[in-house]
């Protein structure tokens, strides 16, 4: 009964701790936009009431010159409540501002060399000959199934795309399955902007909402078998002949599975898709950019996609290592559902860690930024869902880094409603203040870090931080390296270089050369926001 007891109380303790986020808002950036009640007049007949009047007017008046004196108010420090001594962002006035700004060009704040690549997409002629009769084409349709989170299904839009373009067929609008994690039920047109995805799309394939009436009723060729890292010819042999005799292809689990290396014109459709196609929805853009302009409104931010969520540790294999009691939670829950494990089944958490397969946990975080030169004083965005651990798990990074924010503790009272229970359209508004970040990191892999990653350079070579974590494990666990020689290492080790993509890389990710021409001028390519 004792143990029994125990388990629940351990329990109780693990769900409070992931709802860590949740809960921070109450002393919020919310709070500063309040309005105070209205004073009755019946309270000016009692007179033993006088004193508190004039003490709520005082205090109405304070709060009220705080605010206005404030051009772009941002969010309250909600997360640093957890520090002994409350840190205020309010009060740092023009001075610091100034400071942020003068600093933005030099530093850690220094911008990569584009050593010359701008984007380039110029078709050749032969793909623009092949395309009248690609748009011309009425008997054949490709339907596409997505699921997954938000970047996964982008991944496979993308593909879809090209596969579209490969069998000369139009691209009905994407279906978003529902998420079965999240429950969320958006469809393509809440999410992105259909009209304009169609309309850049135009000179490629032709895009429409709906199959024609004829086709609605017909048999559709199952479009779910597909091998992994499929050519064109693969996909022209599979299903061209079905396609001209029954006209309509519906595919499934096509993530990963076209080849991620393309002859050139694909190679060119894809990026075209996915970094001007696919553009978001204008009521997620109004509020992404919104949430952009309160985190630069005093200075560069730095944005921090942040993976130490309760699903990432059971799916990587890995443990979160904050005390033997989360790690037990982690351990059990992956026994449980050994199914959720994501490759490499053979391997223990030691050999993983030591492979740099799990995500750097915020003692790791907090080590790396301060090795790079991150200020103390730097505001950081954090993308991403509840830490498992809560404040447990946040408290050695937010003792470095104090000023810390999330779309939670930066929104006004209502804005997050509209989007309650949609998890890949907030997920849409962490990528749209990512991307317009002066700097983004990631803490792990992931399908949003190599999004933006590509974005970032393809738009002007924005600063990314991709940690090296197989190198650096070495030198974290080594407790007799004197600070300064590990900080030398860690920061040789992120070194900033124009990489050209791989074979086995997504273009989506290393648009160079693919995607990007090298020129002889110099010339800053400015950040596109969209």
């Amino acid at each position: 009964m004792e143990k029994n007891a125990t388990v629940g109380q351990k329990k109780k303790k693990a769900v409070a701790g992931t709802k860590y986020f949740s809960n921070i808002t109450d002393n919020s950036f919310q709070n500063y936009f309040q309005i105070s009640p209205k004073k009755s007049g019946r309270n000016r007949l009692l007179k033993f009431r006088s004193l508190f009047l004039v003490a709520l007017l005082i205090l109405t008046a304070l709060i009220s010159f705080n605010i206005v004196t404030q051009q772009n108010p941002t969010c309250g420090l909600a997360i640093s409540n957890l520090l002994p001594e409350k840190t205020k962002f309010f009060g740092n006035g023009g001075v610091e501002t100034t400071r942020r700004e003068e600093g933005a060009k030099e530093g850690f704040w220094k911008q990569p060399n584009g050593m010359g690549y701008r984007p380039c997409l110029e078709f050749s002629e032969d793909y623009r000959n092949e395309t009248e009769s690609v748009i011309k084409d009425r008997r054949k349709f490709v339907i596409l199934v997505v699921n997954g989170g938000l970047n996964q299904q982008r991944n496979q839009i993308v593909d879809a795309v090209v596969i579209a373009r490969i069998l000369g067929a139009a691209l009905v609008v994407p279906i978003m399955k529902v998420n079965v994690v999240w429950g969320d039920d958006s469809e393509f047109t809440d999410i992105f902007d259909f009209e304009y995805f169609k309309k850049t799309l135009a000179d490629d394939i032709r895009v429409v909402a709906s199959l024609p009436w004829f086709h609605v009723t017909t048999n559709h060729i199952d479009g779910s078998q597909n091998e992994f890292n499929a050519s064109p010819e693969w996909y022209r042999r599979k299903y061209l002949r079905k396609m001209n005799r029954f006209g309509v292809l519906l595919l499934r689990s096509i993530d990963s599975r076209l080849s991620k290396d393309l002859p050139p014109d694909l190679q060119k459709l894809r990026c075209k898709a996915a970094f001007q196609a696919l553009r978001f929805a204008a009521p997620i853009m109004e509020l992404g950019n919104k949430l952009t302009e309160r985190m630069r409104s005093e200075g560069p931010y730095l944005a921090l996609h942040l993976r130490m969520e309760r699903d990432v540790w059971v799916r990587t294999g890995c443990l979160p290592g904050l005390t033997e009691y989360y790690d037990d939670i982690i351990y059990d829950e992956r026994k449980n559902r050994p199914d959720l494990l994501s490759g490499r089944t053979n391997m223990e958490y030691h050999q993983r860690k030591l492979a740099g397969l799990c995500p750097l946990t915020s003692v790791e975080i907090s080590r790396l930024m301060k090795a790079l030169g991150v200020p103390r004083n730097t505001r950081i965005y954090l993308a991403g869902g509840e830490p498992f651990g809560g404040e447990v798990a946040m408290k050695p990074l937010l003792q470095e880094f104090p000023y810390m924010y999330n779309k939670e503790n930066i929104s006004l009272p209502g804005e997050l409603e509209q989007f309650a229970d949609r998890a890949s359209i907030l997920a849409a508004l962490d990528f749209i203040v990512a991307e317009n970040s002066d700097v983004f990191m990631q803490s792990h892999g992931g399908n949003m870090g190599r999004a933006l990653q590509g974005r970032r350079t393809f738009f002007g070579h924005k600063k990314h931080i991709v940690p090296q974590k197989r190198q650096m494990i070495s030198y974290f666990l080594n407790e007799t390296m004197p600070e300064s020689e590990f900080n030398t290492i860690i920061r040789d080790l992120h070194h900033d270089l124009i990489s050209h993509r791989a074979p086995s890389k997504d273009v989506t990710s290393h648009p160079i050369p693919d995607c990007m021409c090298n020129t002889t001028s110099t010339a800053t390519i400015g950040s596109v926001f969209f």
